[in-house]
């Protein structure tokens, strides 16, 4: 098992109630579950995303941070948030990446795997 490694899972979903595709807003969450799966205790201290749509245009979101947390994940713990975006077409991806740091200095980058966003299925994919 690798030192530095961390785990993501993402279920996004479509909000209905909150969109406007008159409009052309199609607003997401999506929900993500960060497991230290290394041998060494390491905080997330920044996100970066990349967000898609359908016809290409490309948004980069970078921040400290998850949802005003930087948590610090012993081997084996976890860490859950929601969040949410919006597109201007009903289907478009995201992907990323954590930034850690472990506890004895070593930094290291996480990636986010890329899933899909779908409002015509009701709920995005991974």
């Amino acid at each position: 098992m690798p030192q530095y490694q961390m785990r993501v899972d993402v279920e996004p979903a479509y909000l209905a109630d909150q969109s406007d595709p008159q409009a052309g807003v199609f607003v997401f969450s999506y929900t993500i579950t960060i497991v230290n799966t290394g041998e060494v205790t390491a905080q997330v201290i920044s996100r970066t995303w990349h967000i898609n749509d359908s016809v290409g245009t490309h948004e980069r979101v970078k921040g400290l941070g998850v949802v005003g947390h930087q948590p610090l994940l012993k081997p084996g713990a976890s860490f859950q948030y929601t969040s949410g975006t919006h597109l201007r077409t009903p289907t478009g991806t995201m992907h990323g990446s954590f930034f850690c740091v472990a506890v004895d200095g070593e930094r290291f980058e996480v990636d986010i795997p890329i899933f899909v966003l779908d409002a015509l299925s009701g709920q995005g994919f991974h």
